[in-house]
């Protein structure tokens, strides 16, 4: 999802504000005094840990610059830090909790973190809500988790001080130590619980850059051991006393009604406690089959007779789609650049291209899951919910809506995630509230048991949300030298924002800025850009890197085909057209070709170059590739990164996050990587029918970053966008035709 837009914007905190009060939330996310003090008690005192102060209550700071919420120190000396941000695979724990860390002084040898929940203090600092996305989790709290840390240890020394009756100045710390003038020592967990009483600091100087020991240090991840012996839970493993679980049919063709259901064999299956009828998306039904335990669930969904009623739906068929859009971009559209391109016509040169993307989806490795308890009744009553959510405040409020109670009677635990790429951020939340219809439909029927829902990959796959399918059709003229006189280019795809909370500030003259983010720049070339907008129903949503997933690929493939009809190397034209403004993308661009040889490094025969350089989350990655041509397969060599990311918080998690888009990126190339319709039904159900790229298929992968001391910027997504560009460039030079769609079709 990107935010990166909004941040200049003063717009958003009320646009939430207004959603969810449309939702019927009474929730506030400015941090009330009482709440504050709520959680403070919750997190510090009922744990032993640092902090409250009774000062802290009177100070101006936001609850997100509290410490106590947190920060906590055990009398063992141990730390934990509290991340507001979803772990699902991008080693955000570790990177939040070193960047606290190293303000604090602590000793990292005895950190650990956690994950929040939907409490106000968890919110994004940037944007005023729960969210994880966008990129933005050490973008956006950087300075955040600094200076939480340097609070916090203000706290200490403060108390330690007093302790030995000396000036705060005397006292300095030293991984988990404090230390007075004389060379006393105290450590952090003997001095924990007098600094919870010390006055929270509302002022505090950071640590020079230069003073770092934490950040910028190759760190291994803080999940890694539980990880890799498998002791690691994640949402789908939890269990609860007598929790029962629920598979749900879900119609085929989105948005379907039932006409009639026969659950006559389901019931005779032993473990199914109950069949329920639910509304589901897209004012659509469904049925939960209610069992003791995932087999049961299984068989029970298994033996329903389901007849649907899809009257007045449309049954989109992928081939006809990609027929409309085709004649959408022969029309004009909504301009969001309007450079007069009426020499076109008259160019030296011209390139006239279309491309397609098909549909994708998210296929986490740990399917959808929500597990839902309910405790007490009427307004005694309290909900917990375990889920891996990226954003738990709105699901949490979505959750209260369909049970009819009041958002503080739900306790949402975010739950370890295995992957999401996006899914787990929806603004419907409809696995969150399907899962409520359940367990409010089972209530209705007598089961009070905590029941877990879960969705297995087919349910997702045929019935979740996509990527959308775009086609762009581009024309451009040039001279001889390369120079690009006009560029005239339409884009045809579905907003992903269009009747979200989202799209009061994601849209913007009936455009949806995630579809065009990535056009054009850094390129100083006159663009005619237009979009269509046209209405489908399947479901779509943001996907990892959103909109830079074929803007870099159309950008980058005829910026280099460009090069090719003029004879230039590819490289040295890019950097011309960078011009002066664009020197992120020319240090990343210019490390990777250092890196990789190119230019200097004689290939073996039938192997080729590829280059492809783009910005996304303001953080530009740069790809040179090798790439051969085998029975017909293009294959991918090597692959050599330059990343600008500015200051790099733990260089090898910002390796492991290259390395895995970029296997991400190069499935999407392969044959059978695309989600495709027919008569309205999603034809592909899991891994045999949707391709990812095997052990055997990965390339070797080096990644390089360019020195920084700047703000860190974001490192998630940015290096999807430019990988397949660079295999398709390389396969150009290869073939000499640019592959124009998405997976590339058999050579």
């Amino acid at each position: 999802m990107n935010l990166n837009s909004l941040r200049d914007t003063e717009q958003l905190p009320r646009v939430i504000r207004q959603y969810l009060a449309s939702q019927n939330s009474k929730v506030d996310h400015q941090f009330e005094r009482r709440q504050f003090l709520k959680l403070s008690l919750g997190a510090g005192l009922s744990l032993g840990f640092l902090p409250l102060s009774t000062s802290a209550q009177e100070n101006s700071l936001k609850a997100f610059q509290q410490p106590q919420a947190f920060v906590q120190i055990r009398p063992d000396n141990s730390v934990n830090v509290t991340i507001n941000r979803l772990e699902f695979g991008q080693g955000i724990q570790t990177a939040l909790a070193m960047i606290l860390a190293e303000e604090l002084d602590a000793d990292w040898n005895f950190v650990t973190a956690s994950h929040g929940n939907a409490d106000p203090a968890y919110v994004d600092p940037l944007f005023g809500m729960h969210s994880t996305g966008g990129s933005g989790s050490v973008k956006n709290s950087f300075t955040q988790y600094r200076e939480l840390g340097a609070r916090a240890r203000a706290m200490l020394i403060a108390a330690a001080a007093k302790h030995w009756g000396v000036a705060p100045n005397s006292v300095s710390t030293q991984s988990g130590k404090l230390i007075n003038a004389d060379g006393k020592e105290l450590t952090y967990g003997a001095m924990a619980e007098a600094a919870m009483h010390e006055t929270v600091p509302e002022k505090i100087k950071l640590k020079d850059a230069k003073d770092f020991r934490l950040i910028g240090k190759k760190t291994g991840r803080l999940d890694a051991r539980s990880k890799s012996t498998g002791t690691q839970n994640f949402g789908i493993d939890v269990r609860r006393p007598n929790m029962l679980t629920a598979l749900i049919a879900h119609p085929l063709v989105f948005g379907a009604r039932i006409k009639s259901f026969d659950d006559g064999a389901t019931k005779k299956i032993t473990g199914v406690k109950a069949v329920v009828r639910i509304p589901a998306d897209r004012g659509g039904e469904a049925i939960a089959v209610i069992a003791e335990g995932f087999y049961a669930a299984k068989l029970g969904r298994d033996a329903l007779k389901v007849d649907w009623d899809t009257a007045g739906l449309e049954l989109v068929d992928s081939s006809k789609q990609r027929m409309h859009y085709r004649a959408l971009a022969k029309t004009p559209g909504k301009k969001k650049y309007d450079a007069d391109v009426s020499v076109l016509g008259s160019a030296a040169h011209q390139i006239e291209a279309e491309y397609y993307f098909p549909y994708l989806a998210h296929a986490a490795m740990e399917p959808l899951n929500c597990c839902i308890e309910i405790q007490g009744e009427g307004a005694q009553r309290k909900v917990d919910i375990w889920v891996a959510s990226q954003m738990p405040g709105m699901d949490s409020m979505a959750l209260a809506q369909v049970l009819g109670i009041k958002p503080d009677q739900v306790h949402i635990h975010v739950e370890m995630s295995g992957g999401g790429f996006g899914r787990r951020a929806i603004p419907t939340c409809d696995y969150v509230v399907e899962s409520a219809h359940v367990v409010k439909a089972a209530h209705a029927q007598g089961i009070r048991n905590p029941i877990q829902v879960i969705w297995t990959r087919e349910d997702d796959m045929r019935a979740g949300y996509y990527r959308p399918s775009h086609l762009h059709h581009a024309k451009l003229g040039f001279d001889a030298k390369g120079d690009i006189l006009a560029w005239d280019h339409v884009v045809v795809g579905q907003s992903i924002v269009q009747g979200s909370p989202f799209e009061g500030f994601l849209m913007k003259d009936g455009i949806d800025g995630t579809i065009v983010e990535g056009m054009r720049d850094p390129y100083r070339i006159p663009m005619r850009l237009s979009v269509h907008h046209p209405k489908q129903n399947v479901p779509v949503l943001w996907w990892r890197s959103v909109g830079s997933t074929h803007t870099a690929y159309v950008m980058e493939t005829l910026i280099d085909e460009v090069a090719r009809k003029t004879k230039q190397d590819p490289v040295a034209y890019r950097l011309r057209l960078f011009g002066e403004n664009a020197k992120r993308h020319q240090s990343a661009l210019q490390l990777a070709v250092e890196k990789s040889g190119y230019g200097k490094r004689k290939l073996a025969k039938g192997e080729a170059w590829g280059v492809a350089v783009h910005e996304s989350f303001d953080t530009v990655v740069a790809y040179v590739v090798t790439a051969t041509i085998r029975n017909g397969q293009a294959q991918l060599k090597t692959v050599t990164a330059g990343v600008h990311c500015n200051l790099a918080v733990n260089p090898r998690t910002i390796e492991a996050q290259i390395q895995g888009a970029a296997v991400m990126a190069l499935s999407t190339c392969l044959p059978g990587s695309s989600i495709s319709l027919k008569n309205g039904e999603v034809e592909q159900s899991n891994f045999h029918e949707y391709r990812v790229a095997r052990m055997n298929e990965v390339p070797d992968i080096d990644v390089y970053i360019v020195p920084s001391a700047d703000a860190p910027t974001g490192i998630g997504e940015p290096g999807l966008p430019p990988l397949a560009p660079a295999f398709a460039n390389a396969i150009a030079k290869l073939t000499g035709k640019t592959p124009r769609e998405l997976p590339f079709k058999l050579l």
